[in-house]
């Protein structure tokens, strides 16, 4: 049937689809964006965290907001061209999306909530790797740069060993002088732990509103694309 032929209810329909997409197709960008730039700045406390929940979340929502741009490009051209094939494979990749994104989005909270007591035991348990693994030490170094802070919950974790990476910079590559005379003027004394957790939670937030909301209107497509499919003769 044509869009002539198409009554006043299925051509409002359309419309709605069409301009629903265009709005996924801006909010797959969004999470792709946001899910990249999350993705990028947790890189330097990534190997402190030995549960992958956060990391794997995070790609599941950078995945979603790829292939949500694609569906909605598909979307677009099964309403324009009312096209009952192209609905129906929007229609069930769509849904896919929506349940992956959705899960992603759920498990940002959940992370958020139980940061706090996994990361006190792996970041205590990274501590005598530092100077002995590569990676370990990067870690580290790169997280009480990035926080300004020193060791877990203050800069007696470390003992005899201070990191230089605690003492305060003065500009990029030139530092303080802390471990001869360790005081809060010449380096971090906050702990990392309390800092990190704040960093992620936020960071959680942000992935999982984002998800949550995405969700929210794959729902309304999913629901506009089903009505136009019926429509269509």
């Amino acid at each position: 049937m044509g869009i002539g032929a198409m009554d006043s209810c299925g051509r409002c329909m359309k419309v709605s689809l069409i301009a629903i997409n265009i709005i996924i197709f801006i909010s797959g960008g969004v999470a792709l964006g946001v899910g990249t730039w999350v993705w990028v700045s947790r890189s330097f406390s990534s190997t402190l965290m030995s549960n992958n929940m956060f990391i794997a979340s995070v790609g599941v929502v950078l995945v979603s907001g790829a292939a949500m741009m694609l569906l909605s490009v598909l979307g677009c051209c099964g309403a324009a061209k009312e096209v009952k094939c192209m609905l129906l494979t929007y229609y069930i990749l769509m849904f896919i999306i929506f349940v992956v994104a959705l899960v992603g989005g759920i498990l940002q909270f959940v992370f958020r909530e139980k940061v706090h007591s996994t990361l006190d035991r792996e970041m205590f348990a990274a501590i005598p790797y530092y100077g002995v693994k590569h990676e370990y030490t990067r870690a580290w170094d790169d997280t009480q740069t990035f926080l300004q802070c020193c060791g877990v919950r203050s800069h007696n974790d470390w003992n005899d060993n201070v990191p230089d990476s605690c003492c305060k910079e003065v500009y990029p590559g030139k530092r303080l002088d802390c471990k001869s005379s360790p005081n809060p003027t010449t380096m971090y004394t906050d702990g990392c732990l309390e800092k990190t957790v704040s960093f992620l939670r936020e960071n959680a937030v942000s992935v999982g509103v984002t998800a949550i909301v995405t969700t929210i209107i794959m729902l309304l497509a999913l629901i506009f694309s089903c009505a136009l499919f019926v429509k269509i003769e």
